[in-house]
């Protein structure tokens, strides 16, 4: 995962001139148009007697890009429609996702960080900085940001894929998981691939990183060797997990995620033609 070289994160203008690009948000989910496009108008403002706050994401391909959060009882515009973030890895190409995910995420921090965590005093916007602070211990709440750690496994052309407990569906992905405090993302993997299957772990490679926003997530992507161990599964986290050939995958990531860019780098190493990847 590469990012988005376009994208520049800047602060915002006195004057949106030009392009403009505005991800509207309506109980957690993104509107799009009826061919599936995010809208270049400001729809928001016919949508609520309500004012919403404009959150400035910075400029993509020379657009200004601004998300905003519509009240509960918006009424929603005629040619669109709300999709969850998820469904957007199926529609949107990387750069879309990338703005979406940074949307979800800066609403998400401005909606939970209304009062202070140290005094409980109502906070407001930072004047330059993308932060809440409050007016009377000035304490300030930037955006959280989690690490977390996902690895690809393998051993003897074969990939260790699992299934989790959070998944509704029969997908398998890589293993997972959140980074602890004072950790690094390299003992992470080694106690999380050991946590999960009771392997362990060797010859660790970093691969790319990706911002999901679910919630808040930073993905640090890495490949690893198997070592030495037997599968043993945390019932807690995982439902099953095995070994598998690059001709007999289960259901896997959709393209789009880190996940999926992993299983794909290892195909294309096997030299699997690209043809017969899973479509996914």
């Amino acid at each position: 995962m590469t990012g988005c070289d376009d994208f520049e994160l800047l602060p915002r203008p006195e004057r949106l001139d030009g392009d403009v690009i505005w991800l509207v948000f309506h109980q957690g989910q993104v509107l799009l148009t009826e061919q599936m496009g995010l809208p270049t108008e400001n729809i928001h403002r016919f949508c609520s007697e309500a004012s919403v706050i404009e959150h400035y994401l910075g400029k993509v391909g020379g657009a200004h890009c601004v998300t905003v959060e519509l009240p509960a009882d918006a009424n929603l515009p005629d040619g669109h429609r709300g999709y969850d973030i998820r469904q957007l890895l199926g529609i949107f190409d990387e750069r879309r996702f990338m703005l979406a995910s940074r949307a979800a995420q800066v609403l998400a921090w401005y909606r939970n960080h209304r009062f202070c965590s140290r005094c409980g005093t109502q906070t407001s916007p930072h004047i330059s900085d993308r932060a809440m602070v409050c007016s009377v211990c000035e304490y300030r709440q930037y955006p959280r940001i989690t690490p977390c750690v996902i690895m690809l496994v393998l051993r003897d052309g074969k990939a260790l894929l699992a299934h989790s407990a959070r998944f509704n569906s029969q997908m398998f992905s890589c293993l997972a998981g959140f980074m602890e405090a004072g950790e690094t993302a390299e003992q992470a993997v080694h106690r999380e691939v050991l946590e999960e299957t009771g392997i362990r772990i060797h010859n660790l490679r970093y691969h790319g990183s990706q911002s999901w926003p679910f919630p808040h997530s930073l993905m640090l992507g890495f490949s690893a060797e198997f070592l030495s161990g037997d599968i043993s599964l945390d019932d807690d986290e995982l439902t099953a997990a095995d070994w598998f050939s690059p001709d007999n995958l289960p259901m896997i990531p959709p393209p789009g995620s880190i996940a999926r860019s992993l299983i794909d780098d290892w195909l294309s190493k096997e030299q699997l033609p690209e043809q017969d990847w899973p479509k996914q």
